[in-house]
């Protein structure tokens, strides 16, 4: 059942703690059905962790419940991670986290919406995105496409298995 009231708004520098704390929490639960423990070990440390210059760049969402709790996060930048592309009037979805107790509410749902608004209202045609493996059919559900999967680099060493997907605008 959707929550009945969200409010997505452009993350601030006094959002990092709250992030942080999502990504903390919901990326070993959300994960652990695709990748071996041996993987999430060594990953989800990486992973889990808020990017400050990302979590404040301005293209980057919190989603609140009616509390003021946050219990979403994402965005998008003309910058890609690693393993992405660069072209002309593509953007690149970053860092996209709901609460692990609260999935399936329409949550990821609202945030992506306003990344596909924002993005389009700056000119952007298409979004890329490196989705893991258990976010693909909430991706494909948007619209996106499966392009192929890659592996990034994490640190030297540490790989991890990831899809790269693509929607136009």
């Amino acid at each position: 059942m959707p929550d009945p009231v969200l409010t997505v708004r452009p993350a601030m520098h006094a959002d990092i703690a709250a992030v942080d704390a999502l990504l903390a929490r919901s990326y070993p639960a959300l994960l652990k059905a695709d990748y071996p423990p041996s993987v999430l070990v060594t990953v989800i440390p990486r992973l889990a962790r808020a990017q400050p210059a990302l979590v404040t760049c301005g293209t980057y969402y919190v989603v609140e419940d009616l509390g003021g709790q946050v219990v979403g996060a994402g965005g998008w930048t003309r910058a890609g991670p690693p393993c992405s592309r660069a072209a002309a009037g593509l953007g690149h979805v970053r860092h996209v986290v709901t609460d692990h107790r609260r999935t399936r509410r329409g949550i990821g749902r609202a945030m992506m919406e306003h990344v596909f608004a924002t993005s389009r209202a700056e000119g952007l045609r298409r979004l890329e995105c490196l989705s893991t493996l258990t976010a693909v059919p909430f991706y494909a559900a948007l619209g996106f496409a499966p392009l192929g999967a890659v592996e990034v680099s994490l640190a030297p060493g540490i790989a991890f298995r990831a899809v790269r997907m693509e929607r136009g605008l």
